[in-house]
């Protein structure tokens, strides 16, 4: 199964690391908040901690939009908290580490790279009823935004309250939105 727009997401079951214990996450109990689905390819990397502690920073920001963070790696739960116990970037996460060593929730999403047992990484928003909004792959190689990822919840989520509003290109809270219509066309 791959990701699509305005589908429900598929749910899992998993470990993960959180607050000081392995714990077990359920997508599907998360219905009735948005959540980010934050896939990365392994702990103890190059890369992935730069975009883990940005989150990790940024949590609190999340938090305040009604939106649960989901790291997903192929590593072990175990391995989550032996990078927590070892790293000042990784101690500073409090968003639940999920585990999938099997790589079945990767797969489920399309971010699975079967020659190399790892995630693509990839990000992916999920409403408050369960369907993706959006979805973004990378290279390996190449890091992501928060500050870009948290205007995309807030265009979500505008959307969602004002329907039959867009936002447009950079569009950020308080900017003005476009209303579709015959009125606009060929007027943008």
């Amino acid at each position: 199964m791959t990701v699509r727009i305005n589908q429900e997401a598929p749910d899992f079951e998993a470990k993960a690391f959180h607050e000081e214990s392995v714990k077990d996450i359920k997508l599907s109990k998360y219905k009735g908040k948005w959540v980010v689905l934050f896939f990365y390819p392994a702990d103890f990397t190059f890369v992935c901690p730069t975009e883990l502690e940005d989150l990790a920073k940024n949590y609190k920001a999340f938090q305040d939009l009604d939106v649960e963070i989901l790291s997903v790696s192929t590593d072990t739960e175990f391995v989550h908290k032996a990078w927590h116990d070892n790293s000042e970037a990784i101690k500073k996460i409090k968003y639940p580490m999920v585990a999938d060593p099997t790589g079945k929730i990767c797969k489920s999403y399309g971010t699975y790279i079967r020659d190399e047992g790892l995630s693509l990484r990839a990000t992916v928003l999920i409403d408050p009823d369960g369907i993706v909004k959006s979805f973004e792959f990378n290279d390996n190689s190449i890091g992501r935004g928060t500050q870009e990822l948290i205007r995309k919840v807030k265009a979500a989520q505008f959307v969602r309250a004002h329907g039959g509003e867009v936002c447009p290109v950079n569009w950020d809270e308080g900017k003005d939105t476009l209303k579709p219509g015959l009125d606009l066309v060929g007027k943008i």
